[in-house]
């Protein structure tokens, strides 16, 4: 049984998809860049105000990467809110490779308690709260979810150790935290994936570990980092191997490890 809460969640993500996808299969994405040189498109844009639509039927103020001027003083007084990434994996998008998300979480005091991760270009649904991490492989309006929820993580006998990086974002510092791991006498493989699906790779089992020693902000990990953790992974703050946080004053990410 899932709440209420995480049903308008899993519903505004689908519908953000197939407005993300009507873009997808155009020519012009409409694409424009901010001021740190990331991507924006139209595609952007409409998950953002379509997902806003949904969860404002919901009690909670939301936190968007698309609509992210909130100044701390108002925010910091949130116990409970939504923190959303309309398209996470825009270069992914842009590139046409199908490895971009719409990730929505639901943080209470400072960590995520509900989150869903949808993949629009290959309708694979991941969620999560209280009652477990899940997946459906192929989500479509109408599905049961009760009866295609496959719980997480799924077996996976492998005979190699796997560890998951990004696909735009390799840094140096990741390379030397790989070379150093140690991977149970397992030979080694690197997998490279865009967007919030390396943080669900972990949470499947179709990965062991995925560093990331470089640059994210809260929202591109929050709901990636809610069904990490109620598949029973860990989301660790790098070096400190802390619990990594939410709604502090620099929505920056510091590094962190899944594992």
């Amino acid at each position: 049984m899932i709440s209420e809460e995480l049903k308008i969640a899993i519903e505004a993500s689908v519908e953000a998809g197939k407005k993300i996808m009507e873009i997808y299969r155009t020519a012009d994405f409409g694409i424009e860049f901010k001021k740190d040189d990331s991507p924006l498109t139209i595609a952007d844009k409409n998950a953002h105000e379509t997902i806003m639509t949904f969860l404002s039927q919901t009690e909670f103020p939301v936190l968007s990467e698309e609509g992210k001027n909130i100044s701390y003083d108002e925010r910091k007084t949130w116990n409970t809110f939504w923190l959303v990434d309309p398209l996470d994996g825009t270069k992914e998008f842009i590139k046409k490779n199908d490895e971009f998300t719409v990730n929505i979480a639901l943080i209470q005091k400072n960590e995520p308690i509900a989150g869903v991760v949808y993949v629009p270009a290959t309708h694979c649904l991941y969620f999560a709260d209280e009652n477990g991490a899940f997946i459906i492989g192929n989500y479509q309006t109408g599905t049961n979810i009760g009866q295609q929820a496959q719980k997480l993580p799924l077996n996976d006998t492998r005979d190699e150790f796997i560890v998951v990086g990004s696909r735009s974002h390799m840094s140096e510092e990741t390379k030397q935290y790989i070379d150093g791991l140690d991977h149970k006498g397992k030979p080694l493989k690197i997998v490279s994936k865009g967007s919030s699906l390396k943080i669900c790779m972990v949470a499947e089992g179709k990965a062991d570990c995925y560093p990331r020693i470089g640059p994210t902000m809260e929202w591109d990990t929050a709901a990636g980092h809610a069904i990490a953790k109620y598949a029973g992974k860990s989301v660790l703050k790098y070096p400190e191997l802390t619990n990594l946080v939410y709604n502090k004053e620099n929505l920056l990410n510091p590094y962190f490890i899944v594992q």
